[in-house]
């Protein structure tokens, strides 16, 4: 049997590196391309029985119809999220894997360091004392020990996130519309409706998917059912906060701190070197304005261990699609969710 051949797309040179090392046991053939996934580039996949795409590609009808039309019949994603793909046209035509778990530990602390820098001004300790500035004004935090977390999403990342929190001494809320059973009788742990949350928590930290139900589920009117003050921490998907919202919260100080490592407009500059061009989105420069927030690239997921994980899932996904195995990790087309989390497996049926 002749050697699989991937077409890979957005590929940075840490991708190349660890599929490489990985790809020792599969011995696929992997042609990386620089360019992201879009109907011009598609035409890259032809010649090859697959694709594998990241958060920033295009995977919508243009580029599955043509996809479809060069043989692809799957469609590799190398990531958890998936709101970038279209279900509707990829059903009965492309199956689509991703990698539900790479790391939960990787995003669960860079959440933590966010938190933690937000709270004692370390980013703003660090490039003050490299002016020989040692005063301490501005810089007061508060204790974590005794107060409240909101954890939106309590999934395989909100779950390691609680844990570390309640090492702290936190109270932690957690909301989610699939409870997990061994959280729910641990002290200091309670699930609680979305109200509540917002009106108590010190500290909110997003850590759901992307769907039809969490889109915005940060904006004017949730933003005003939180305390004073709220610290928000976003590292599931940008489109989860309403970006416009957020400065006006952080202005009137009804947010006191904002850690994001994802932005809903990001796919133009995420992951990219734009240093040398003018930053054009005037909500993005807005943000980066601000001494009390901090974007970091969407790099939360990367950690050595976790780009081993995903490689190797990624891998693995393909190895059984073409050895005609069971796909553990491809997404549900009637109801767009991971098979882990679908409709039918908990109630029979998902449409």
């Amino acid at each position: 049997m002749n050697a699989i051949k991937i077409s890979f797309f957005d590929t940075k040179s840490y991708d190349k590196e660890i599929f490489n090392i990985v790809n020792k046991n599969f011995a696929f053939e992997i042609k990386y391309h620089k360019y992201h996934l879009t109907q011009e580039t598609a035409v890259l996949a032809k010649g090859y029985d697959t694709v594998c795409v990241f958060v920033n590609d295009e995977i919508n009808k243009e580029v599955i119809d043509q996809l479809y039309e060069e043989g692809i019949r799957l469609i590799a994603l190398r990531c958890a999220g998936y709101n970038n793909v279209d279900f509707k046209t990829a059903y009965g035509k492309v199956h689509i894997v991703r990698v539900p778990a790479y790391s939960p530990y990787a995003v669960a602390e860079h959440t933590v360091a966010l938190m933690l820098s937000l709270n004692r001004k370390i980013h703003r300790a660090y490039f003050r004392t490299r002016d020989a500035n040692f005063s301490l004004h501005g810089l007061m935090g508060f204790d974590m020990n005794k107060k409240i977390a909101g954890i939106i999403g309590t999934g395989k990342i909100g779950k390691v996130l609680i844990n570390i929190l309640l090492g702290f001494g936190m109270k932690v809320y957690g909301y989610d519309v699939y409870k997990d059973p061994s959280l729910l009788n641990k002290p200091n742990f309670e699930y609680v409706e979305l109200d509540k949350l917002f009106a108590n928590s010190d500290i909110i930290s997003l850590n759901c998917p992307l769907t039809k139900e969490t889109e915005y589920i940060i904006n004017y009117s949730s933003l005003g059912k939180m305390k004073d003050g709220v610290m928000l921490i976003n590292t599931g998907r940008g489109k989860l906060i309403k970006t416009t919202d957020l400065v006006d919260a952080l202005k009137s100080g009804k947010v006191s701190a904002a850690g994001l490592d994802v932005y809903e407009e990001e796919s133009e500059y995420f992951f990219e070197d734009r240093s040398d061009a003018i930053l054009t989105d005037d909500i993005l420069a807005r943000l980066l304005t601000f001494n009390n927030v901090i974007v970091t690239s969407h790099q939360a997921f990367f950690t050595r261990e976790a780009m081993q994980n995903i490689a190797q899932t990624t891998l693995q996904n393909i190895s059984d699609f073409f050895n005609g195995k069971s796909l553990q990790n491809e997404i549900c087309y009637k109801c767009s969710r991971g098979s882990e989390n679908c409709l039918r497996k908990a109630t029979g049926k998902c449409f």
